[in-house]
């Protein structure tokens, strides 16, 4: 890959994400975009970005972004935080909205939906319906062909593998093909839409648990601060922030206070 090409797409993941791809990355920009160049017939992964530099603010622009995004996830990823879900801060903010019967979560990059499905899987089997009540789970990524596969629902059996239960295989997900599709019910809990976290939110409720794990790592310094600043705008003041277990929130305690809730910690805002 020429150097000015890699330079080109430093610049445009900082623009369009606020995504810090590092010196020494070109090898992860053959992987993203190999696939896109493939697929729209560019003879190169170097082409496709002389081509792109020369026509910038096209559609080829917003793809290419997107293939650049990590977008690796999977169904009750990391155990803890979902137990510590079913053991505590579900049964918190159950008694907590008793009045207003309401809970509200966000799943703030959600790649292909499996975080989101998990949330909505762990409250139908533990907590049932919540009659009455209003449960709203949103689910956000920016990129839209994930939102897409997300709202499908469909995972290839090596997806299920990655943390999906037995038990949970059977009751809320039915085969499609070689690919299980998750039921109905499940889908209907999610809503899915396209969020870019590095520039303002669209207008949001105030939510009650945040999910922004292994995501904050990706930005610069100035856009992680400001996309936690917007976060700690939209969460509860009694509410929970998730990060991933490799991101420190010790340069932001102006921002959040830290809970060790078992062996999970997790967040609120300071205000």
């Amino acid at each position: 890959m020429r150097p000015e090409n890699f330079i080109f797409l430093r610049s445009l993941m900082r623009q369009h994400a606020g995504v810090l791809l590092e010196e020494g990355k070109e090898y992860l920009v053959l992987a993203r975009l190999g696939p896109l160049a493939r697929r729209e017939s560019w003879g190169s992964v170097d082409e496709l970005i002389s081509h792109l530099r020369s026509r910038p603010n096209g559609e080829l622009r917003r793809q290419v972004a997107e293939a650049m995004v990590t977008t690796e996830t999977s169904f009750f990823r990391d155990v803890h935080p979902f137990q510590t879900l079913k053991d505590v801060i579900f049964p918190d903010l159950i008694e907590r909205r008793a009045g207003s019967r309401t809970l509200r979560i966000w799943s703030a990059a959600c790649a292909a939906g499996q975080e989101a499905y998990s949330v909505a899987m762990l409250l139908k089997e533990h907590f049932g319906d919540l009659p009455g009540w209003h449960v709203r789970i949103v689910a956000s990524d920016v990129s839209s062909a994930m939102i897409e596969r997300a709202k499908l629902g469909s995972y290839s059996q090596l997806e299920i593998n990655r943390g999906v239960p037995s038990h949970l295989l059977t009751r809320h997900f039915e085969r499609d093909g070689l690919q299980w599709r998750v039921n109905e019910d499940i889908r209907q809990m999610v809503d899915f839409r396209q969020i870019n976290l590095a520039t303002p939110f669209p207008p949001l409720p105030e939510m009650d648990i945040i999910f922004a794990r292994n995501v904050l790592i990706y930005f610069d310094e100035n856009t992680r601060r400001e996309v936690l600043r917007r976060l700690a705008g939209n969460l509860r003041k009694d509410g929970y922030l998730f990060v991933g277990g490799a991101e420190t929130m010790i340069a932001y305690s102006d921002l959040f206070y830290r809970l060790q809730i078992d062996r999970t910690s997790c967040y609120r805002p300071r205000r």
